[in-house]
């Protein structure tokens, strides 16, 4: 069930190269969206979660969600489990990621390449995710698969991200002591 997410801070970003998790398993595209408890964001998940349980397991679909959340197999996570990062302490988050790259526009709807900077970890976006059951041998949960992002709005960059700016050095001018490289 396509979920639309909007104006969502963006974190943990793999948009433009897709990317293993520690080493392990095949290359995906990926994003964590963090949201504010309560917050419409926050309802359009829970609602779309407790849609697609119900389409999958019918009239069991109370119980298997249940269980699911008991393991916590759900895509949609209290802040509280990664408060040791920037931004997440008070906060709802929600994974997604798929194996195709996923759209990435600009406010005005233009396509988004790596090195326009944007979108980075920080900073906030319109996002939509595809929220699934899964039930296979793997198990059964909720996921959410990454649909595309638009950049919305600039935001604080969580560490590590962003580049020096020229004002991040002097001038070092010419030194007469300089060799000449050749």
């Amino acid at each position: 069930m396509k979920v639309k997410l909007k104006d969502v801070r963006l974190a943990f970003p793999a948009l433009f190269q897709a990317k293993t998790i520690n080493g392990e398993g095949d290359p995906r595209f990926s994003a964590t969206f963090l949201l504010e408890k309560n917050s419409a964001n926050a309802k359009a998940i829970e609602n779309a979660i407790n849609q697609v349980a119900k389409d999958k397991w019918d009239d069991k679909a109370e119980a298997i969600l249940k269980g699911i959340r008991t393991r916590n197999a759900v895509c949609l996570h209290d802040g509280a489990e990664k408060a040791e990062y920037d931004g997440f302490d008070g906060k709802m988050y929600v994974s997604a990621s798929n194996s195709a790259k996923p759209k990435i526009l600009d406010r005005d709807k233009t396509e988004l390449i790596q090195v326009d900077g944007k979108p980075y970890g920080g900073c906030y976006v319109n996002a939509v995710i595809d929220i699934w059951a899964q039930d296979n041998k793997y198990g059964k949960r909720i996921n959410a698969s990454l649909m595309g992002v638009q950049f919305f709005r600039d935001g604080d960059a969580f560490a590590g991200g962003g580049v020096a700016s020229e004002d991040d050095f002097e001038d070092l001018g010419v030194d007469e002591n300089d060799t000449d490289l050749v």
